[in-house]
């Protein structure tokens, strides 16, 4: 492997209607908690059991939140992003951005009733040529003799 971890970064509109519990889950980051290193975003810390973002899906741990109600959320102190939810109102607009890590290299170990790195298709078909092209060659062969 050479170690180098790949990413597939997308974004997305979420809508949310505010629960019994709020949004259904917690934010880190901002200008005076950066969560990433150099970077001021708003990120997913959890999502709550139940919550009106669990019950949708489609928010993750981990997802940086671009705006609120088309609000940008670039260079916030946390306590105002916290704000920003907290006065959304009851049909919330999410912009994410999802980063999801992208398999490179050589698959690892494979355990006991896991699925090789190879299908099993990928193997047979060739074979299977291969026997076809041999026999068809043999009885060309034969047939001149």
């Amino acid at each position: 492997m050479n170690g180098r971890v790949d990413y597939l970064i997308t974004e997305e509109e979420i809508s949310l209607t505010r629960g019994p519990s709020g949004l259904g889950f917690n934010i880190v980051g901002g200008t005076d908690q950066q969560y990433v290193s150099n970077d001021n975003g708003i990120y997913v810390s959890r999502i709550k059991e139940n919550g009106a973002a669990a019950l949708d899906g489609r928010l993750q741990e981990g997802d940086k939140i671009l705006s609120v109600n088309g609000r940008d959320l670039k260079n916030l102190l946390h306590r105002d992003a916290v704000g920003l939810f907290r006065n959304a109102g009851y049909a919330v607009s999410l912009r994410v951005q999802h980063r999801l890590q992208v398999q490179n290299g050589p698959v690892g170990h494979q355990g006991e009733g896991e699925p090789s790195g190879i299908p099993i298709a990928m193997v047979l078909v060739p074979a299977f040529a291969l026997t076809v092209v041999a026999a068809w060659t043999f009885m060309r062969y034969r047939q001149q003799l």
